[in-house]
């Protein structure tokens, strides 16, 4: 045999190849097969629900498609494309969402819009990551006041319940006791006097005297110094330097986006919090979008949120929408948190997969 054709050098060649592949290439192979899985899961279900609908329905899927045809081409576009309807497109560009009932004809407009997506999109993605930080500060803090909460009162029941034993136990004692019980006469004050002046002074408590006396002293002259003008705070207050403030704005800026990293919220409650905050918009929307009922407008804002953007669903009043705008980048930042906690819990849920699979497998 050569060197190279050894039957245990290609064992061996074979057993390192087969690890480079679990290490490396498996865990990829992993995401990608459970992607494409739940890809073929989701077309099995769709067609099954919406292919066997009902031909009632088809007929007001057609009517609503003709409304937004004839919307789209024999609409007024200056009424379209006025100033809030522009800043309603605009929106839906640098978020993503995309709806597809307003978009450019012109050629100007088109490359116009690709323009403006180029520096939209990543500004709204710093925005969102910015606001990121906020949120998972206020929800970190929030929630572990709750669990200090929580643990106070616990806590303080059963130091309640444990003080309520102890008392009654001592009760009982106590009346046990009461018949040995010797009452004795009180002091007469001379007696009490003669004990009082018998008491001695000791060296350390007049050393004590002085000290007090040391610092009343320092006090008075440091209140005596003449106190800093308007200039020259600075230097009692070394965080109002100017170079230290721009420090640490530079370093805020450097640490952007590192607190959603370090989130630790339970996945039920972001997903709660987010039923809620969608729920809020649903109940709200219909009251100047007559044709949305609750289930409608909850589906219209997930759709939104979630930036898929459909366009199935469209607003009699857009620009009323707009008014919600701060709504839709918080509501899709929380959204965004709750995608990374669940990117999380998955990742952790292929981690024990894989112990489990090397566990077997060894």
């Amino acid at each position: 045999f050569t060197p190279w054709g050894h039957p245990l050098i290609i064992f061996r060649s074979i057993i390192c190849i087969h690890y480079l592949y679990s290490a490396v290439f498996f865990p990829h192979v992993c995401f990608i097969c459970s992607l494409v899985i739940y890809a073929l899961l989701g077309a099995l279900m769709f067609s099954h629900v919406e292919g066997n609908r009902e031909s009632n329905e088809t007929e007001e899927e057609a009517r609503k498609l003709i409304e937004t045809i004839e919307w789209e081409w024999f609409g007024d576009p200056k009424k379209k494309w006025s100033f809030l309807g522009s800043l309603f497109f605009c929106c839906t560009v640098f978020t993503t969402v995309g709806y597809g009932h307003t978009y450019p004809v012109t050629r100007p407009g088109k490359y116009l819009c690709m323009l403006y997506a180029l520096f939209g999109i990543p500004l709204m993605f710093l925005v969102l990551t910015d606001m990121g930080d906020i949120l998972s500060s206020i929800l970190s803090t929030s929630y572990n006041k709750g669990r200090q909460l929580q643990s106070k009162i616990l806590a303080r029941l059963s130091l309640a319940s444990c003080w309520k034993k102890k008392r009654d136990s001592k009760s009982r004692s106590l009346a046990l006791r009461q018949t040995k019980v010797v009452l004795h006469e009180p002091l007469n004050i001379k007696e009490v006097l003669r004990h009082h002046s018998s008491l001695k002074i000791k060296p350390g408590q007049s050393r004590n005297v002085e000290i007090f006396e040391q610092l009343i002293a320092r006090d008075n002259q440091f209140l005596a110094l003449p106190r800093p003008g308007k200039f020259e705070r600075w230097s009692s207050c070394p965080e109002l330097d100017s170079g230290a403030m721009m420090n640490h704005m530079i370093d805020n800026i450097d640490n952007i986006g590192k607190r959603v990293e370090k989130l630790d919220v339970p996945f039920w409650l972001m997903m709660l919090i987010v039923f809620v905050y969608i729920s809020c918009a649903a109940a709200i929307l219909p009251r100047w979008e007559s044709r949305l009922n609750f289930e409608g407008a909850f589906y219209f804002c997930f759709i939104t949120l979630t930036t898929i953007g459909f366009g199935d669903v469209a607003l009699e009043h857009p620009n009323f929408f707009l008014f919600l705008s701060f709504y839709i980048v918080v509501g899709m930042e929380i959204v965004i948190i709750a995608f990374k906690l669940g990117q999380d819990r998955l990742i952790s849920l292929y981690k024990k997969l894989l112990q489990m699979l090397l566990f077997f497998h060894l």
